[in-house]
C-alpha cells in the first residue's frame, strides 16, 4: 500500500523533473547527438565532473540514512536537496534554461488533518491556560528542512486517527517563531539534529519528547515513523485514557441537567 501511494506521488511534476535532472546529465554526456547540442567537443565526463558526482553520491547515502529515509519518495526527497545543488552547477555551465526546473517547489500533503497551527511559544501557553485538562501533542518544525517535511504527512495522519476534544494535535513552526525553539531548547539552525521536534504536554507540562538528550546530553536519535511515533509516546493508552475522561465529563454533565 505504501508502495502504491509512493508510485502515485512520483506522477507530481517536481518528483518526475528532479529525477529527470539527476539522471539526464550524465546520459547527455553520453550520448553524442545530446552532447553536441550542448557544445561539447567530447562526450564524457571530465575528472571534476567525476569527482563532483562521486561525492554527491556519497553525501546523499549519509545524510539520508541519518534522517532515516526508510521509502522511496522519503530517500528521494531527501537526496534530491543535495542533487538540486549538484545540477545547478553542472548544469548551469553545460545549458542555463535547465536550471528553471530546479525550481519546481516540492508537493506539499494535501491529505485530511486535525492539527491545530499554532503562533509560537505565546499561542501555545495560551490553548494550555484555555482548557488544562487538555493533553497535547505538539511538532515543532521549519518549513526547509527534509526531515520536517518527510513528518508532515505522518503528523496528520496521526492527529486524524487520535485527535480528540481533550488530545489535540499541534504545529510551531520554529522558523517563524524562534521564541518556541528558545523556550523549550530546540536548535532551528541549517546543521540541527532536533528537527523536528515532537513535545506531548499533560496538564501544560512536557513529559515526554523525541529526540531526546540522554545522562550525558547527547541528543538520541529517533526515526519518525508512525509506527515508532505511536509506541514512544503510547498513542494507544493516552488517547484510550482521554476518551475515558471525556465520556465521564458527559456522564457527570448529563447527572446535572437531570
Amino acid at each position: 500500500m505504501s508502495l502504491k501511494k509512493d508510485l502515485m506521488l512520483l506522477r507530481k511534476p517536481y518528483y518526475l523533473v528532479n529525477i529527470l535532472l539527476s539522471l539526464t546529465y550524465v546520459i547527455s554526456k553520453r550520448i553524442p547527438m545530446v552532447c553536441h547540442m550542448l557544445g561539447q567537443a567530447e562526450c564524457e565526463l571530465d575528472s571534476r565532473e567525476t569527482e563532483i558526482l562521486f561525492f554527491l553520491m556519497i553525501v546523499i547515502m549519509i545524510r539520508t540514512r541519518k534522517a532515516g529515509s526508510v521509502t522511496m519518495i522519503n530517500y528521494l526527497s531527501s537526496s534530491f536537496v543535495y542533487t538540486k545543488v549538484t545540477n545547478l552547477i553542472l548544469w548551469f555551465y553545460a545549458d542555463i534554461r535547465m536550471v528553471c526546473g530546479l525550481l519546481l517547489p516540492e508537493p506539499t500533503y494535501q491529505g485530511p488533518e486535525k492539527v491545530i497551527y499554532l503562533r509560537g511559544a505565546t499561542s501555545l501557553q495560551e490553548e494550555f491556560q484555555r482548557d488544562i485538562k487538555v493533553t497535547w501533542l505538539v511538532a515543532f518544525y521549519t518549513a526547509w528542512n527534509p526531515a520536517c517535511v518527510t513528518f508532515a504527512p505522518i503528523f496528520s495522519q496521526l492527529s486524524v486517527e487520535f485527535a480528540l476534544d481533550n488530545f489535540k494535535f499541534g504545529k510551531v513552526d520554529v522558523g517563524r517563531h524562534p521564541d518556541a525553539a528558545a523556550k523549550y531548547h530546540i536548535c532551528d539552525a541549517s546543521t540541527s539534529k532536533q528537527l523536528p521536534t515532537l513535545i506531548l504536554f499533560k496538564e501544560g507540562k512536557e513529559v515526554d519528547r523525541r529526540p531526546y538528550a540522554d545522562n550525558k546530553g547527547k541528543l538520541v536519535k529517533f526515526l519518525f515513523s508512525i509506527d515508532n511515533v505511536k509506541a514512544a509516546f503510547d498513542l494507544n493508552n493516552v488517547y484510550q485514557n482521554c476518551r475515558t475522561d471525556l465520556a465521564k465529563k458527559k456522564d457527570k454533565k448529563q447527572l446535572k441537567q437531570e
